[in-house]
Order: structure tokens, then sequence, then C-alpha cells
């Protein structure tokens, strides 16, 4: 691959991530803003009716939509690289005639468990009803989660972000209102209304570009079973994350307390929300780029090394610094109380280095559809974190937790990188090795320098390497882009505007 050509791969990935590293930022934000005023409106009881009808209705809708929002992703990826127009839309109506008998499925049979969902879900009163009128949403997630597919697998990246800008601004704009007046007996109108606005604005888009089009033809549905094949293992995949983290809940229920539970939620939800904002455009651009290249194994590695390469230069100083001003920001984001769980944070924060490393290599299975693999690893991963967490904990408590999360992240790196290399002749660049080797370091000595009891020396040592941790990233970045002299060009070309505007 000429420079030329690198350059330009690495901008792209650098200004996606960027893109939707910052959108997740937004969501974030407004989220917060959303929830604190749906919390004086509703109030704790209110708070926890919303939570219980949300996280129900989304785990029945992940489980009823056979995973076709993420695997229906590579078949349209595939067919927009070949440039074939007419293969393309027929992957697309594929795409939509599946998400459309899911969606008729799932909401059907949300119907017809609405009491089993009651039972299971409330120990108090019968919400049957409630869970009957909610069913329109598993339906219409459904179809927009078609929708996006076909938005990410034809690469209309900066759409897609829009779409994420407008569902969280409409969601926040139609919440507030219904809860003020109706209070409680909003929450369900609330949740059809939030999903039918995601719908409204995915479709907007994609109808633009693809419009609507449906077949329901044997031979041609017949073709999408590889797909739900491939979904069915993300589904999986997502049960088993779900079902680590609560044989962890609970195990620090019984042998703890409800307490901890808290803490632990806290702590690990802070994980996962600070990584979630560069490692959201892993599925929104990168796996739709690792698809259409899946065949080719020389192109395969060099577009996961460079994704890889560019999260650990874009996550190494934000860790660095999330390590130094935790013992700010866990007070800032919770309570003075929840103090306890820093050292729990501040060590696992190490686990988000491995991350950006093994998810891009972990992707590899999905793009070939390679099921078995795929769950195989994520097995491993979800056994590797109950037993390191609760090995961990027994031993150092809370502290132990990060330390396991920490751990049972490098075990899970070297796994997947052995596996890759002998089932997927994956390999290593040298260019993700000289920044493993300068960044983690760092890191390292960032979590060491946690344990520095002067205040002076704490915050003077942990800027300092965090600002050494960035303008390597920065140095590294400048001098694989070109996005310094377009950015430079962009300022000087706006200057000389407001210039002549002046004259």
């Amino acid at each position: 691959m000429d420079k030329t050509k690198s350059e330009e791969s690495y901008n792209h990935i650098l200004k996606y991530t960027g893109l939707f590293g910052g959108i997740q930022l937004l969501v974030i934000l407004v989220g917060i803003v959303r929830n604190k005023l749906v919390a004086v409106l509703l109030g704790p009881s209110g708070m926890g009716l919303v939570s219980l009808f949300q996280s129900t209705i989304t785990l029945f809708s992940n489980a009823t939509n056979l995973g076709l929002p993420m695997s229906s992703v590579k078949n349209v990826s595939e067919a927009y690289e070949k440039a074939d127009s007419q293969c393309l839309e027929k992957e697309i109506a594929l795409v939509r005639s599946w998400s459309f008998i899911v969606a008729v499925i799932g909401t059907l049979l949300c119907v017809v468990f609405a009491p089993l969902l009651n039972n299971i879900t409330f120990s108090w009163g019968d919400h049957s009803l409630h869970f009957i009128l909610l069913s329109p949403v598993v339906g219409l997630t459904a179809i927009a989660g078609g929708e996006l597919a076909v938005l990410k697998g034809t690469r209309k990246l900066s759409e897609l972000a829009v779409i994420s800008v407008y569902h969280v601004i409409g969601a926040l704009i139609i919440t507030i209102p219904i809860y003020y007046i109706w209070g409680e007996s909003g929450i369900v109108p609330v949740l059809i209304l939030v999903a039918l606005i995601q719908l409204v604005c995915t479709i907007v888009f994609s109808f633009k570009h693809y419009p609507w089009r449906l077949t329901f033809k044997r031979e041609v549905l017949g073709k999408g079973w590889m797909m739900i094949r491939v979904g069915m293992a993300f589904v999986f995949a997502g049960i088993l994350a779900s079902a680590a983290e609560f044989i962890i809940r609970s195990y620090l229920n019984n042998v703890a307390s409800l307490a901890t539970v808290g803490l632990y939620g806290a702590g690990y939800m802070m994980i996962v929300v600070y990584g979630g904002m560069v490692f959201s455009a892993m599925e929104t651009d990168y796996y739709p780029r690792l698809s259409a290249v899946n065949t080719d194994v020389k192109a395969t590695n060099d577009c996961v090394n460079k994704q890889m390469e560019v999260s650990i230069l874009l996550l190494s100083p934000m860790i660095s610094c999330f390590i130094v001003f935790l013992p700010l920001l866990v007070p800032l984001l919770y309570s003075g109380k929840f103090i306890l769980v820093l050292g729990m944070v501040q060590a696992s924060a190490l686990s988000l280095y491995m991350r950006a490393l093994y998810l891009p290599v972990e992707y590899i299975s999905l793009a070939k559809s390679d099921s078995r693999s795929f769950l195989l690893l994520e097995i491993i991963a979800a056994v590797l974190l109950v037993v390191m967490a609760i090995l961990f904990f027994n031993l150092y408590g809370l502290f132990g937790i990060g330390l396991g999360i920490a751990l049972s992240s490098l075990i899970e790196t070297l796994v997947v990188f052995l596996y890759a290399k002998f089932h997927f002749k994956f390999s290593v660049s040298r260019d993700v090795v000289k920044v493993v080797l300068l960044q983690i370091p760092l890191g390292l000595v960032c979590y060491a320098i946690t344990f520095v009891e002067s205040q002076l020396w704490y915050w003077l040592l942990g800027i300092m390497v965090s600002a050494v941790s960035l303008a390597i990233s920065l140095r590294i970045l400048k001098s694989k882009t070109n996005l310094w002299m377009a950015l430079k060009g962009k300022i000087l070309k706006k200057l000389h505007k407001q210039s002549n505007e002046i004259n």
C-alpha cells in the first residue's frame, strides 16, 4: 500500500472514530440531563418503573431480532463493495424483508408472553397490559435496526451520526413534557414514542437512498439463513455477557451486601461508558470496512492493525487522564459515598488498553461469518471475567474486582491473538507493537502514581505522564495522517475569507 492510500486509511479511521466518539459523548451528556429531569419529575419509584419496562423490552427485543441489526451489515457491505447496484438492491430487500418478519413475530410474541414478562419483572400488581401496549416497541426497534444496518453497510456514516443526534434530542424533547403532565402514566407512551422517533429518523435517510422494497420469495429468503446464523451467535454472546454480569452481582449480593453490588455497578458502568466513547465507531464504521475485505488475508490484517493502532493512540491519553482524575470524577458523577469504588475503577481502567487490542481482532470472525469462533471466544471471555472477578474479590474486596477485570482482559487478549493467528492467519504489525510498548507502560506508571500519598507529587507526576502520553499520540498521528494540514488549510481559508470581508 502506497503512502497516500495509507494516509487516507488512517485519516478515515481517525475521522470517524472521533466523530462517533464525539456523538457518544453528546448522547451521554444529553442522557445525564434527561435522567436528572426525569428523576425530578417521576422520583425514585417512577425511575425504577422506567428501568424495569425498558430493560425487559430491550432484552426481549434483542432476543427476538435474531441479531439481524448486526449480522446483516456484512451482507450489505459486501454487496456495496462490488459496486453492483442490482446485487446491492437485492441484499437490501433481503435485509428489510427479514427485519419486517422478525418485527412482526417479535411484536406478536411480546403480546403472547406479556403475562410471563409481568411475572418475571414484577413481584407486585399486574402489568401484562403495559407489556401488550409496549409490544410495538419490539417491532419498531427491529425495523429501525434493519435500516441502520443498510446505512452502515453502505457507508452512510455522516448520516448515521446525524440520526444519533436527532434521536437523542427528539427523545429529550418528547420525554420531559409528557412526564411533566402525566407523570408515571406517561411512561408507556414515552417508550413507544422514543422508538418511533428512532425509526422515523432512520427511514428518512435510508429511504432517500434506497426506496422501500420487500421480497418474500422462498428462494430469496433462504439466502438469509447464513445472516441469521451469525446473528444468533451475536444474540448468544449478549446473553453470555449478561449472564456473567448477573453471576457476579448475585455473588456479591450473597457474600457481601446490596451496597457492594451498587458500588460494583457504578464502577463497571464508568468503565463501559468511558470505553464506549471510542469503541462506538467499531460497529458503525470498522465492521462494514472489515466485512468488505474479509476474503483477503492481507487486506484484513491491514484493516485490523490500523484500527488497533488508532484506537490505542486515541485511548491512551484518555486512560491516563481518567486514572489520574478519578478522585475528582467519582464524587462529581455520583457522590462522596461512592469513593469506595475508586481503587476498583482505577485498576479496571487498564483493561481498556486490552479492549482496544482484542476487539478489532474479534470482529474478524464476525466479518467471515464464523459464528463458532465468535461464540467460543465470547464463552472464554465470560468465564474469565466471572472467575477472575470472584477470585480477586475474595482476596482484596472491591479493589480486587478491578484487578480481576484487568487480568481477565489481558488473558483474553492473548487468547484472541493466538486463536486469530492460527485460525485466520492474523499477524500483529510492527506499528502496533511500537505503539503498545510506548503507551501501555505510561498507563502502568499512571496507575502506580495512584499509590503516591503526597497530593502535590500525585498531581504533578500524574499530569506530567498524561501529557507525555498525549504528546506521543499526537506526534505519531501527525506523522501518519494529513488531517493537521487539512485543518490548518481550513483555518487559513476562513481567516482569509474574513479578511476579504473586512477589506
